[in-house]
């Protein structure tokens, strides 16, 4: 292995990637950078590049936490540090693991040294590393949200605090925050997005002549990093020195008022929420002057912040992708571009003009008319007409297909008992977060120690182990450790009926819209999520457990309909998806949502198998929920007689709604653990 970093100048391509990553270098305060992309397309490579262009720091000797001599932490746990020198070194760059603990993170105390030496001393995280550095995250989007929530509060406020075990310490910890994910294995929250500064989306060349130069420098770099560096030195130490230089004309440029106008009606013209889009665009549009060599604000710096801090901020529900539209964008500059400010009347409760619609152009700009934009979908209803038979899943391109309905918030239903699972927002769990309920003995390696029942059980013991001094003697079976009880997130497996009994347009509509609600309601409480669907001969898993839910509402809106109801196959293909997950993921527990009037065609007996599959399910133990969907003034109950056989509840589309509850809490039978947990 070499020590020597890929060159950030002898990466090709990706100029949005390698501007948003050096205004930041410039800018701290523009809040880092979320880099979404597909896998391989050098995200890693150019984060960890860039940390070689960062000028050198000066700190104090023996800080561990990186103090400026020129600028002391009153509040440092190492100091004070009065007439200190300083020590000249590289600024770091700290790389974040995915399973990281927020132990690891923030810092804790001591205990090597509170249990031999008796005294409180704290043992930095990871936040102290990287301050006046770059703190990197791979795959932000695979952390606990706890964890992305402790960092991103440190990196907004530029301090961490820890409050923990006896411990009260703040530090400084202002870094350079860069973050990168592919989409595909899942989505960050909208809130947690809002908190990166800028954003940027990658993709792999398409061009043949960039790909071959591509792979042409990674050859050279792997037979010869030294050399290889060498050829990009020059060009590398230019760019350390233009970061160099903006940094220091940073605080001479000049926000006009006009620029701050333009900023603020791009970014009421996009509707996003709150203020913080405006301040982010705001500190890059001053760092672009400032690496432009500039002292003020251009439009073209307040176009360019748009496109960096805008796109992943205008998601409005999950199923939202990033983007920005530019014509919108450039409308709105071209309105706002010169525009005088607005006259002051101050005194008017009671104002000389009427109060019509819009005013004139003495106004402050015209009255913005821009209210078409549709909300939600347009309901253009086909008639009730199902499908005839259509020959198999999955096959045929004439099958009718029904768009979703809007989503609505749904009520929770939990798996039953207390898992194991990864933290989540779902079903009780003995977690890595979460609160301490008890204490005991450690379940192979030791890893979250409980102080005060480790020193209670040692504490008979002292007199006989002949303690003299302020150390504890311990021995290994006085340890106990924590046990946190949080929530866990688990697989949402759903079985989706596609036959022509669900065909009819405005039933599937409403269906969709349903399964939808349940896919967001999985999102935001961090679920894994399959969908199995039946239709015709038989059944097909549609999506392979997958954390992007996006995916899954792609898939459900393209859903055809029509043809016979095998139940029977959807249900045995769902025990076997299952069957391979436990294999894989044995502590996530799953969750069976099977989306059906209950009805089974395609056999004599297909009531029967449907009955025997489902007691399958039910005989491994698996969490159900049979979500309603019959329709009619005579209704059949086939629906209530499989959750039955599944051993869950069944609720219709109507008591679906979170809304409902109260008018629920006794409408089921309490013969299954999910009804009481529901």
């Amino acid at each position: 292995m070499t020590d020597v970093r890929y060159p950030f100048t002898a990466i090709v391509g990706m100029p949005d990637l390698r501007l948003g990553l050096l205004l930041n270098a410039v800018s701290p305060a523009v809040g880092g950078v979320l880099v979404r992309g597909e896998k391989g397309t050098a995200k890693s490579t150019m984060v960890r590049a860039l940390a070689g262009l960062l000028p050198s720091i000066t700190t104090v000797p023996g800080c561990r936490f990186a103090c400026d001599p020129a600028g002391r932490d009153p509040q440092c746990p190492d100091g004070p540090h009065d007439g200190a020198t300083g020590d000249e070194r590289a600024a770091y760059l700290v790389e974040l693991p995915v399973g990281v603990s927020e132990d690891r993170i923030v810092g804790s105390l001591d205990l090597e040294r509170a249990l031999a030496e008796g005294v409180k001393a704290y043992e930095p995280g990871l936040l102290a590393r990287a301050h006046r550095g770059v703190l990197y995250i791979d795959e932000v989007n695979l952390l606990q949200d706890h964890v992305v929530d402790l960092l991103l509060d440190a990196a907004a406020m530029g301090r961490s605090y820890v409050e923990r075990e006896g411990v009260s310490v703040r530090h400084a910890a202002r870094f350079l925050l860069v973050g990168t994910m592919n989409p595909e294995e899942g989505e960050l929250r909208p809130q947690l997005l809002d908190r990166f500064g800028l954003t940027v989306e990658i993709a792999a060349t398409r061009d043949p002549v960039e790909r071959a130069e591509v792979v042409r420098r990674r050859l050279a770099y792997d037979a010869d990093p030294a050399g290889f560096a060498a050829r990009f030195a020059a060009e590398e130490d230019a760019l350390a020195e233009r970061i160099t230089t903006a940094r220091e004309l940073l605080p001479q440029v000049e926000l006009t008022d006009l620029a701050l106008r333009q900023i603020t009606a791009v970014c009421a013209a996009f509707e996003v929420d709150g203020l913080r889009a405006d301040i982010v665009m705001a500190r890059t549009a001053v760092a672009l002057a400032a690496w432009d060599g500039r002292t003020e604000v251009l439009e073209e710096d307040v176009r360019k912040a748009a496109q960096l801090a805008l796109p992943h901020r205008r998601r409005r529900n999950p199923f939202d992708a990033p983007g920005l539209d530019e014509e919108q964008l450039d409308r709105t500059l071209d309105e706002h571009r010169d525009e005088p400010e607005p006259p002051q009347d101050p005194q008017g409760p009671e104002g000389d003009g009427p109060d019509d619609n819009g005013g004139g152009p003495d106004g402050g700009g015209a009255p913005e008319p821009q209210g078409d934009a549709p909300d939600g979908r347009a309901g253009s209803e086909a008639p009730d007409a199902p499908e005839p038979n259509v020959p198999s899943q999955g096959g045929s391109s004439n099958a009718p297909v029904a768009s979703a309905g809007e989503p609505y918030r749904t009520r929770l239903f939990k798996v039953p008992g207390t898992g194991k699972g990864a933290q989540g927002r779902r079903s009780p769990a003995e977690t890595d977060g979460g609160h301490t309920v008890r204490a005991r003995r450690p379940q192979g390696q030791l890893s979250r120690l409980h102080l005060s029942a480790t020193l209670q059980a040692a504490a008979p013991h002292q007199v006989a182990r002949g303690r003299d001094s302020r150390a504890l003697r311990l021995r290994k079976d006085d340890f106990r450790e924590q046990v946190r009880q949080g929530r866990e997130s688990n697989l949402v497996l759903f079985v989706v009926d596609a036959s022509g009994s669900m065909a009819a347009r405005q039933r599937m509509t409403a269906v969709k819209g349903a399964v939808l609600s349940l896919l967001m309601d999985a999102y935001q409480r961090r679920d894994k999520i399959g969908m199995v669907t039946f239709r015709g001969s038989g059944a097909e898993l549609a999506l392979p457990p997958t954390s992007s839910v996006e995916v899954g509402a792609a898939r459900l809106e393209q859903l055809p309909t029509g043809g016979r109801t095998p139940l029977a196959a959807g249900l045995l293909r769902a025990h076997e998806t299952l069957r391979i997950e436990r294999m894989r993921d044995p502590h996530r527990r799953p969750l069976l949502v099977v989306v059906t009037d209950g009805r089974a065609t395609g056999g004599k007996d297909a009531l029967a198998e449907a009955g025997r599959a489902a007691g399958l399910l039910a005989a491994q133990g698996t969490a159900s929920l049979v979500l309603d969907c019959e329709a009619g003034h005579v209704r059949l109950g086939l629906a209530r007689t499989l959750a039955d056989q599944l051993g869950g509840p069944a609720v219709t589309l109507d008591e679906l709604r979170a809304e409902g509850v109260a008018a629920l809490v006794h409408a089921h039978r309490p013969s299954s653990s999910l009804r009481k947990a529901a």
